[in-house]
């Protein structure tokens, strides 16, 4: 129980919480250790609980009626998912959830935490706050989906993977899942690469990538490389606040 009181302080939502809250969230929370592939929850299941990334990757995905997989998000360690569902009279996750590397999770009994949150106006408004930067993170990701190129969602994506200062990283997912998140065919992803590639703009290698012209890179992303209100910032506690263009 110590280590979950631990993890759970360690993220801003579960930290506004009264000693007496927290107490009682610990008691309705569970530690999980997820193997590579496993599945931790399928689309249109009745929600249950919501969880807490302490390591590995988690991707959230829809199936299509045909069977066919969209990437909606990876989580990353210290984000939450599936909390707002909370809200919803008999919700179902709208997405299914898979863990891509091992991984442990803190797992809350949504229905609980639900009903003592009548009783804590701060984390509610947290919540409230979160949910509106998601919102905004949705809609410029429609914008980008619909009036930008594959190219620039590929470049732009480059960009936010890079290290401060760095030219040299590895992809933290791989190329496959990447190209369903940014809503390509994993074809039309590999013909993206090798034209960059070709225009020595980068070099990628297994999974490491190496941009040689950055100045071209960043041409190439126009505006899809501004980060304010990106879709993957909003799953962290607290939101980053948004940066205005060139900064």
């Amino acid at each position: 129980m110590q280590s979950i009181k631990n993890a759970l302080l360690t993220n801003p939502l579960f930290a506004k919480l009264t000693p007496q809250q927290l107490e009682r969230t610990v008691q309705h929370a569970l530690a999980l250790q997820i193997e590579e592939g496993a599945s931790i929850f399928e689309q249109g299941d009745p929600v249950k609980r919501f969880y807490l990334v302490i390591r590995g990757q988690i991707k959230l995905f829809r199936l299509s009626p045909a069977g066919n997989e969209k990437v909606i998000e990876v989580i990353t360690p210290g984000s939450t998912f599936a909390e707002a569902l909370m809200f919803l009279e008999q919700p179902h996750y709208p997405v299914g959830a898979e863990a891509l590397t091992s991984a442990e999770l803190i797992s809350i009994d949504t229905a609980d935490f639900a009903d003592m949150l009548k009783d804590s106006i701060d984390t509610c408004f947290l919540l409230l706050g979160d949910m509106s930067q998601r919102l905004r993170g949705l809609l410029r990701e429609i914008d980008e989906l619909s009036l930008h190129s594959a190219t620039c969602r590929v470049a732009a994506s480059l960009l936010q993977m890079r290290p401060p200062g760095s030219t040299d990283f590895d992809l933290p997912i791989a190329k496959q899942v990447l190209a369903s998140r940014l809503s390509i065919t994993p074809e039309t992803f590999s013909r993206i690469i090798k034209n960059l590639t070709k225009q020595d703009i980068i070099a990628i290698k297994g999974g490491h990538v190496r941009i040689l012209d950055l100045p071209s890179l960043e041409r190439a992303a126009d505006v899809c490389a501004l980060k304010e209100d990106s879709l993957q910032s909003s799953f962290h506690y607290p939101c980053p606040p948004v940066q205005p263009p060139g900064q």
